[in-house]
């Protein structure tokens, strides 16, 4: 009987061996094991360490598969779950065997009552896990419109030491002396009835991150309701994230919008008052106050410079102007022992537009951003503290490229990964889920820094499922090894085996 329009049919395969659809993704496995991952999520989290069924290590390493895989909710599980040839490989090497003696290989096989039927946890199964992570009495402490950052238990504290131990990891296998620190929230925007409104008017929870730009990797994060402004507790934040810091890494420096300038935060970083990293270099992005624009109006014509951009290694000038403003807060004015800062401001002529007759335009809030007339022309006008003593153009290029890089992060988040899909309505679920996330992101930045090379770090995951995790192929098994046959010559097959050998070739944590 025809099943379409054109002529093929779909039936089902009778041979007793797995077809999978994630040849590719297997790889990823022999990573998280040379790291170490499994142990540390054992050692850090211990939800389900004294309990029976499902480890701690199954239920969120399936969770990492999953997102590599581009699944975005919890019942996506039944789609791994269902890729026989996946697993079959998964349970013969990974979950059960992998690095396992006999006796810890025995212990997991009693955790469960009755025979064990799944290899992925089902989407229920999930659910109880992640709840473990809520904790309701937090709920309680909360009071209406005030910021409120519910204190996280135990076992979710635990996913900022996996992550430490999986940053340790990477600068072992790739050393960085220098930490460039790239603090920002992004809002995930929600229809979750226990949301909070966020500035812009809609539902949305609102984590905070920073991005560790050398590596490429999230350092730290914090799951955050919509309300919470971005620069609440930053100075908290930033130490928190200092911690996470591995050995090897000798200069930090902070980048920040305008959410940054907290004038606590400055003072930590400027005085040294960290123990391990003294001075922490920074630029930030300052508030373009009445005061501020005063300062800027007492700038000479002559003393305004062009910023300059480089587009492939040629200079371009660009119409902004830069020029560095003698400008004082009054809120450390009255310190003489204060540390000494500088303030950078950059402006921007606007074209002229045409106002639309019978509308009052009011010159503040006609634009998201701050405008002033300096002569009789009109200006954006941005400003930036620091306590670097860069030229002011090589300053404001290494600032904006925040802009860049860890922006596009949290759109891999919420878009290439299951940050934007969150998955209950209460906040230490979402934000058990927010940190499973980080983890797959940063697994899949070592696999592209480490292994795949230069040419694969800046391609987004369309571009990573495409060319190597969604690879078909057979598993047959054969004595105690299992054997993944791909379609006869593949030109994946050498670029594959490629990929595990140099895995194999990597420092694992405890070396």
């Amino acid at each position: 009987m025809t099943q379409g329009v054109l002529p093929f049919k779909y039936e089902k395969e009778m041979s007793g061996t797995g077809m999978t659809g994630l040849a590719g993704l297997l790889p990823y496995l022999d990573l998280a094991q040379v790291q170490g991952m499994s142990t540390s999520i054992e050692e850090h989290i211990g939800a389900r360490k004294e309990s029976q069924g499902w480890t701690d290590s199954e239920i969120i390493l399936s969770l990492v598969l999953m997102n590599l895989a581009g699944g975005e909710c919890v019942e996506d599980l039944g789609k791994l779950e269902s890729d026989e040839g996946f697993c079959q490989t998964l349970s013969h090497t990974y979950l059960k065997l992998s690095g396992m003696k006999r006796k810890e290989r025995r212990d997991l096989v009693k955790r469960w009552r009755k025979e064990k039927k799944r290899t992925i946890p089902s989407p229920s199964a999930i659910f109880r896990y992640l709840h473990s992570f809520h904790d309701p009495e937090q709920e309680s402490l909360r009071i209406p419109h005030k910021a409120y950052i519910p204190e996280a238990n135990g076992y979710l504290k635990g996913f900022t030491k996996v992550n430490a131990d999986f940053l340790a990891f990477l600068q072992k296998n790739n050393p960085e002396r220098v930490a460039t620190l790239d603090m920002d929230a992004t809002l995930v925007e929600t229809n979750k009835a226990s949301a909070l409104f966020c500035y812009k008017g809609f539902r949305a929870y609102q984590p905070f991150n920073t991005w560790w730009a050398e590596q490429g990797v999230i350092a730290h994060s914090e799951f955050r309701d919509g309300n919470v402004p971005a620069g609440f507790e930053q100075l908290r934040l930033l130490k928190e994230s200092l911690s996470c810091l591995p050995e090897g890494v000798d200069v930090v420096r902070v980048r920040s919008d305008t959410a940054g300038y907290q004038h606590d935060l400055l003072k930590y970083c400027a005085a040294g008052k960290n123990e391990r990293f003294g001075v922490i270099e920074f630029a930030i992005g300052c508030d373009v106050s009445t005061d501020f624009k005063k300062a800027v109006l007492e700038v000479s014509d002559s003393e305004w410079m062009p910023v300059i951009k480089k587009v492939r290694d040629e200079e371009i000038k660009t119409n902004q102007e830069w020029a560095e403003v003698c400008f004082v807060p009054s809120v450390i004015g009255h310190s003489k022992k204060g540390p000494d800062y500088r303030y950078i401001a950059v402006r921007e002529p606007m074209e002229e537009q045409l106002h639309l007759p019978g509308i009052e335009q009011d010159e503040e809030q006609a634009y998201p951003f701050p405008t002033m007339p300096i002569k009789d022309r009109k200006y954006k006008i941005f400003g930036t503290v620091t306590n670097m003593d860069w030229d002011g153009n090589e300053l404001i290029n290494w600032q904006r490229v925040r802009c860049g890089k860890s922006e596009e992060a949290h759109s891999i988040m919420k878009e290439d990964l299951a940050g934007g899909k969150l998955p209950s309505n209460d906040f230490g679920v979402n934000a058990a889920w927010w940190w499973i996330m980080i983890l797959s992101l940063n697994l899949n930045t070592a696999m592209k820094t480490l292994i795949l090379g230069k040419s694969w770090v800046n391609r987004r995951m369309k571009a990573i499922r495409y060319s190597l995790i969604n690879i078909p192929g057979r598993i047959v098994k054969r004595s105690r090894y299992l054997i993944v046959r791909l379609s006869k010559n593949n030109p994946l097959m050498e670029w594959l085996i490629e990929i595990r050998a140099k895995i194999t070739m990597l420092i694992p944590l405890m070396e």
